[in-house]
């Protein structure tokens, strides 16, 4: 009998050998006449296990892991096929407390299948939801998304169900031929954050799916995914996944025989931070510089080429189906406050156990990085965690009490952002952060409005200064003011965020920003 062995095709399985430990496991097998198959399936989240090798056996699937080629020969000594005892061994896969304790919704098949098969996708319950959909009126659909409470994951939380409500409100002119048009944002520019990666490479259809479905209850016609360029693994994905659906007849002029046409292709960005602004993104996405665009006019309204368009990310419309297929209170049943459903978390930086952890909104953030990620991977105290991406505020332990909520975290003048969690320890200089933040925004600024592209440069030097113990007083009385100029003067996020992340480390680590005591010489 043909014994399946799962081996993650994932870039940050990749980034740690995956590819080699295939080549090692296929040579094995030929010498060892095997027969197995191989399948190249998304990551679990759990990255420091990665390479993970799980065997398919009669008792479920075994997880084996971090697997490096020169294992291979060991373990199947041991009885890698038949799922057998060896150190690498972690047991059954889905009783790793990482996974076992996670609820997994729009991840819930990320690992599990076969990434660009239609049929596996459909095994586990995909396109469920686009058939409910094609079966309800326009109207209803964008209702049942309404009422389930769903958020954009992207980081601004703005009701999901409203953007579309506007973009199905919105009058055409058929004489000259307009349409509507769905845009997926994947430029997933932040640091630390991975979860739009994972899902494209490792669950591709839940993105097409819930794209169709935004396109059926909007009256769109033609969908945009848009890539950044670092993402060579996604972008093959979600290729492959594309012209699979059309052939199925999932996308196309009869979107699954209903006689509704949508259809999509992938575009590639070119590696500017600031498209994955929408704006910029969709000048962009039109072959223009990606540089902001002033709202109103919203892109809803007038967007690509001018036209009703919705701009989502990649994570708010691959939770549209398990909406749409398990209704909109089973979704609302889970989180908090106003922020309902669940929510990838993506833990990074120095921390131990880091991956993708699946969660309704509501855990503390002291949960997060000691429970869930077991502290840091240094085994020093943590000091700080930055949440929400290299724009994002830094929370110290005073505040991880803090629940995982888009109100509870402004009110402690944070942000939820993508979701994306970096921990440092007690070794970070809190003043070289700041600066970082606002060297980032100067290198990745537009450039189209002052306060960002004049602010962040003064913000650099000024950070500089208090560096080198030059009026250190006045000079963050100065930061503050540049901060507070740019938080209420640029036309984006990235200027406007940017002062997160450096008033948190100024409010919370003030000791970072005094001069270091210049001891005197003994006479």
């Amino acid at each position: 009998m043909t014994v399946r062995i799962y081996i993650p095709r994932d870039a940050a399985a990749l980034a740690l050998g995956a590819d080699r430990v295939v080549k090692a496991l296929s040579r094995e097998a030929e010498t060892r006449k095997l027969d197995i198959t191989i399948v190249r399936n998304g990551s679990r989240g759990m990255h420091w296990l990665e390479p993970l090798v799980e065997v398919e056996t009669a008792q479920g699937r075994i997880a084996y892991g971090p697997v490096k080629p020169s294992d291979i020969a060991d373990l199947l000594d041991a009885g890698l096929t038949e799922g057998k005892a060896h150190p690498l061994c972690l047991g059954g896969t889905e009783e790793i407390p990482f996974l076992k304790n996670q609820t997994r919704l729009t991840f819930a098949r990320c690992g599990v299948i076969d990434p660009v098969s239609l049929e596996d996708y459909k095994a586990h319950g995909g396109l469920k939801g686009l058939e409910n959909a094609i079966a309800m009126a326009p109207a209803d659909v964008v209702k049942q998304v309404t009422d389930s409470g769903l958020r954009g994951r992207g980081g601004a939380g703005f009701p999901t169900g409203i953007k579309w409500k506007t973009v199905l409100d919105a009058p055409l002119n058929a004489e000259k031929g307009d349409r509507k048009y769905i845009v997926c944002n994947a430029d997933e520019g932040d640091s630390g954050t991975f979860a739009d990666r994972m899902i494209m490479e490792g669950d591709p259809f839940v993105l097409i799916e819930g794209m169709a479905i935004a396109g059926l209850a909007t009256g769109a016609t033609k969908g945009f995914v848009y890539i950044r360029s670092e993402y060579p693994q996604a972008i093959d994905a979600m290729n492959e996944a594309v012209t699979v659906a059309r052939a199925a007849g999932v996308l196309g002029p009869s979107v699954l025989g209903s006689g509704k046409a949508f259809d999509m292709e992938i575009r590639v960005g070119a590696g500017a931070y600031v498209c994955g602004e929408e704006t910029a993104l969709l000048n962009s996405l039109e072959g223009k510089r990606g540089i902001v665009r002033a709202k109103p006019p919203l892109p809803a309204l007038q967007g690509f080429m001018g036209r009703p368009t919705v701009v989502n990310n990649v994570i708010s419309l691959a939770s549209v189906p398990i909406i749409m297929d398990k209704g909109a209170d089973f979704y609302r049943d889970f989180g908090m406050g106003r922020s309902r459903g669940t929510i990838p978390l993506q833990i990074a930086g120095n921390v131990k156990h880091g991956g993708l952890y699946e969660t309704a909104f509501g855990l503390t953030l002291g949960e997060i990085v000691d429970g869930i990620g077991g502290g840091s991977a240094s085994g020093r105290p943590v000091r700080a965690v930055q949440v929400g991406g290299p724009l994002g505020a830094y929370f110290p332990q005073a505040l991880f009490d803090t629940p995982f909520d888009y109100e509870a975290f402004a009110a402690k003048d944070g942000l939820i952002g993508h979701a994306g969690i970096t921990v440092f320890d007690d070794t970070v200089d809190m003043l070289k952060q700041a600066r970082f933040a606002m060297e980032f925004c100067a290198v990745e600024s537009c450039g189209k409005c002052t306060p960002c592209r004049i602010g962040s440069t003064r913000g650099v030097e000024t950070a500089d200064r208090i560096a080198q113990g030059i009026e250190p007083e006045k000079n963050r009385e100065l930061l503050a003011d540049l901060c507070n100029t740019m938080k209420f003067g640029s036309l984006c996020a990235l200027g406007g965020f940017t002062p997160y992340p450096v008033m948190s480390a100024m409010t919370h680590f003030p000791e970072d920003f005094s001069p270091a005591p210049i001891a005197e010489a003994a006479e």
